[in-house]
């Protein structure tokens, strides 16, 4: 089986003989990795998916009102960023090379895009105070998301696309469930919706504890949740709940096990997260964030090795 295979069986509920996996780094603990190790090689570390970047957009020059408490009244100006040249050919080459899962990793689209133009206080009350507004806006990015969305999606070779806001702390949602029904989830189905209609899978990654709006999350079709995260959710609990309808991708402790844990806690914490959430399948083994650099490098090799280990349990 290819490394696209694998992922694409784990989103269709499928247990394999591997589970697939998908780390990722900040820059400092890259650089400890590699100046621990000096070239990293492909055994220890190789992840399942490809990510994928494409054109977008950004805010651009906003007139100081937007920084200010009360609603602006100047226009909410953008910019494209990125370049169409060569973009097929070259997820194309990247497909054929690798035989990886292509995944189109956009993160901030939604919420944090609003915020981004506000300050996350400032949106916040504006969601409160001004909600025309705040609806206004968020359907703009949404209306300007689908159009960059849709110039991508007719390449074949890409599997899926991650979509991302934060809508939670660790002790719950930025927002009240009726807030983000009435306000988050149209666009979000709108994104979904659409390229579900180009046979692409939709992930979203959403930081926090969100499990109130996971059932809704299934309802409208998500296939991937990302970080999952254990400091503040049940993941047992998410799993027996919606592991035959959701995959989830993250789980393994970033705040506790990973950065203090001998070697040895981190590959018994990892293997106890990647048997119960790959049961059935429906699992991308990851840490529930990018590692940092407050992981010790032989942390972050026990995990690998854990990641590129065979299942033992029969399938």
């Amino acid at each position: 089986m290819t490394k696209r295979e694998y992922v694409k069986f784990a989103i269709q509920h499928k247990e394999t003989d591997r589970v697939p996996y998908l780390i990722d780094f900040c820059p400092d603990a890259w650089e400890a990795m590699k100046k621990a190790l000096g070239e990293i090689p492909s055994s220890l570390y190789d992840n399942y998916v490809h990510g994928v970047g494409i054109p977008w957009w950004n805010w651009h020059q906003l007139e100081s009102d937007w920084y200010g408490k009360e609603t602006p009244k100047s226009k909410a100006k953008v910019i494209g960023t990125g370049s169409y040249d060569g973009l097929a050919d070259s997820i194309k080459s990247a497909a054929d090379r690798t035989g990886k899962y292509m995944l189109v990793m956009i993160y901030g689209s939604h919420f944090e895009k609003a915020y981004f133009s506000r300050g996350i206080e400032n949106f916040l009350a504006d969601m409160a105070g001004d909600p025309a507004f705040a609806k206004s806006l968020l359907t703009k990015i949404v209306d300007k998301n689908m159009v960059m969305l849709e110039n991508v999606l007719t390449i074949p070779e890409i599997d899926g696309i991650l979509l991302g806001s934060d809508w939670g702390s660790q002790r719950g949602l930025l927002m009240s469930p009726a807030v983000w029904e009435d306000m988050i989830a149209p666009g979000e189905q709108r994104e979904y919706d659409l390229i579900h209609s180009y046979g692409k899978d939709v992930w979203v990654h959403s930081c926090g504890c969100i499990d109130v709006i996971i059932p809704r999350l299934v309802e409208m079709g998500l296939d991937v949740l990302n970080p999952v995260q254990p400091e503040c959710m049940d993941i047992q609990d998410l799993k027996n709940k919606y592991g035959d309808k959701l995959s989830f991708w993250g789980g393994i402790s970033t705040q506790d096990t990973l950065p203090y844990g001998t070697p040895e806690e981190v590959k018994k914490e990892a293997r106890r997260v990647r048997d119960m959430m790959s049961k059935n399948g429906g699992y991308i083994l990851a840490p529930s964030q990018s590692i940092q650099g407050d992981v010790p490098v032989e942390n972050i090799i026990a995990l690998l090795e854990v990641a590129n280990e065979p299942i033992t349990r029969a399938i």
